[in-house]
């Protein structure tokens, strides 16, 4: 999950949203632009945000034996990234992401697990897209290839390739399909399809899904605000050096509850998100395996969230 919440989302988004305005002939159709035509971008070219969570339960198996139960007494996490764009063409989208990640966790018995303590986490990527037509359909085919790691070593490097269908797009709906191949030996899904639908309904309210990112149903309310509530999918992820060995400790969350987002003007966008926070998987594992052959795992009971931001668009 961990290369899908960074690289296959962005992935799936940007190009469609570069390409719009890139084009001038018929190779893209303008009709494209509805994708995009939004004072909150799907993408934001700078980023920053902070999250922190309710102390909540844990159990934890290391092997096949049972831990002593524990309690994180505190979970704080600030995320910063990039999206920023080199080659724009009506044919090529040459970009890169650039991320970082800081996680803090404090438990109650600090000897059960091995996730306590300030964890740095980076990641890099360059994304190529061509754009073409399929079935008298905009097509795009992308490329990525991307490294990770923490404060201490670069530790990864990795690759996906997608292929994506437009299959329509006007102001009222917007439907994509394609296909994702993750080249990691430790990804958790080494292919994996893509789904965007947007419908506007006649009240105001716009369902919006990403599979398998996020499934959302948001309105704009006052003059510069939206609201969105449902179901994102998130990940944790840092890297753990213990004698002598490189181990990866790797979380998938799901964050389910309301959104809200202030349009500022000059291009600035604050969010502020809140709801429960459940925690569908957590894994270590030496650097070497896969996510499957893990040496430790825990489990978690839900948790209240709360999360602000801000980002910073660059004017179209």
């Amino acid at each position: 999950m961990k290369t899908l919440k960074s690289a296959l989302i962005p992935l799936a988004m940007i190009p469609f949203k570069n390409s719009a305005y890139a084009q001038k002939k018929d190779s893209i159709p303008l009709k494209v632009r509805a994708f995009f035509t939004d004072k909150f971008p799907q993408a934001r070219n700078f980023n920053i945000d902070y999250t922190t969570a309710t102390p909540y339960s844990s159990s934890s198996f290391l092997g096949d034996n049972a831990l002593p139960n524990n309690k994180v007494k505190n979970f704080q996490q600030m995320k910063t990234s990039a999206n920023i764009y080199l080659v724009k063409n009506r044919k090529w989208l040459l970009s890169t992401a650039l991320h970082y990640r800081y996680t803090s966790l404090q438990t109650e018995n600090p000897e059960v697990g091995n996730t306590k303590g300030d964890f740095h986490y980076h990641s890099e990527s360059i994304h190529l897209s061509y754009f073409s037509k399929l079935f008298k359909k905009t097509a795009v085919y992308s490329a990525t290839f991307s490294t990770d790691g923490s404060d201490q070593h670069f530790e990864r490097v990795r690759g996906m390739v997608t292929a994506s269908l437009i299959l329509k797009a006007n102001p009222k709906t917007k439907i994509m399909l394609g296909l994702a191949a993750v080249i990691d030996p430790s990804a958790q899904i080494p292919v994996l399809p893509i789904f965007t639908y947007e419908n506007k309904f006649n009240n105001g309210w716009v369902m919006d899904i990403l599979l398998p990112k996020k499934v959302l149903i948001r309105k704009d309310i006052f003059t510069d605000g939206r609201i969105s509530l449902g179901t994102e999918l998130d990940n944790t992820s840092f890297y753990i050096y213990r004698n002598n060995a490189t181990y990866e400790f790797r979380q998938t969350d799901l964050y389910s509850g309301a959104t809200y987002e202030h349009n500022f003007g000059g291009n600035f966008i604050g969010t502020f998100k809140t709801g429960i926070r459940t925690t569908l998987n957590a894994r270590v594992f030496n650097k070497q395996d896969s996510f499957k052959n893990y040496i430790w795992k825990s489990n978690y009971q839900p948790s209240f969230y709360f999360n602000a931001g801000i980002s910073y668009n660059f004017r179209k």
